[in-house]
């Protein structure tokens, strides 16, 4: 990974207009993001009486997650970059996309996003409260660890290849698609496993409403070294030392 493309950016830069915009773009996507994919479990759980997850149940969380996902993406992309996620920015970071205070910046507003999504949705279902991640049955925090690894290496080499390459020509007309389409896959994959996080902020906002911290340092250590080690390779490999092509916002 070429160094000389990781920035801290400037102190001024926490309060320029562009970052403010940018922040609250990523609060508002993953308040969208969070809504519908952890509504879509509660609606599920009222459904079927609180009953166990049937494959359905599983199918259904894919989708509502990747049509939730591909909208965040996609209205948040021309703004902030549309992230929606701290590992993403965790990884777009160490490919030099995104300056050090702008990431901080993110990462608090989608910790915040998801956190006011899960108020919200405590709120408007009269009491229920959101869900937190947790491991399934015979699976370990190593086994979960090593599912949400490879999940969010799935994820931000995805995100790497459709929306960062500068060279990804027309497909980045498809990134958010893409971008869905790979985290409703690894929800069928990892889901009945460990609940298939992906994204820190995903698993934080249950977390806090319902104050249940079980394992919750998986939901971290695993996102952002899957992350870190895709940014790393798709980085080294594919991109190299070109030159990348000039970003709004300073990121993708």
């Amino acid at each position: 990974m070429p160094i000389n493309r990781i920035a801290v950016g400037t102190p001024g830069e926490a309060s320029h207009p562009d970052a403010i915009r940018a922040a609250l773009a990523e609060f508002f996507s993953m308040l969208i993001f969070v809504f519908a994919g952890e509504g879509s479990g509660m609606a599920f759980n009222k459904l079927t009486d609180n009953a166990s997850t049937t494959p359905s149940g599983l199918v259904a969380a894919s989708l509502a997650h990747a049509f939730a996902l591909f909208v965040a993406v996609s209205v948040g992309a021309n703004i902030s970059g549309g992230h929606v996620n701290p590992a993403v920015t965790f990884g777009a970071f160490l490919g030099g996309n995104i300056t050090l205070l702008r990431g901080i910046l993110y990462w608090i507003a989608q910790l915040l996003g998801s956190v006011v999504a899960c108020l919200l949705l405590k709120f408007a279902t009269g009491g229920w409260e959101t869900a937190g991640f947790s491991l399934s049955s015979g699976v370990s925090v190593w086994n979960a660890l090593v599912f949400e690894i490879v999940m969010t290496f799935g994820l931000v080499y995805t995100v790497y290849a459709t929306a960062v390459d500068p060279k990804k020509g027309n497909v980045g007309i498809v990134a958010p698609i893409a971008i869905g389409l790979i985290v409703g896959a690894n929800i069928l994959a990892g889901g009945a496993f460990d609940g298939a996080s992906m994204n820190p902020a995903v698993s934080f906002g249950p977390a806090v409403v319902s104050w249940s911290w079980t394992h919750h340092w998986v939901y971290w250590a695993g996102p952002l070294i899957g992350a870190a080690i895709a940014a790393l390779v798709y980085d080294n490999i594919f991109i190299g030392n070109r030159t990348h092509e000039p970003l709004p916002n300073n990121d993708f």
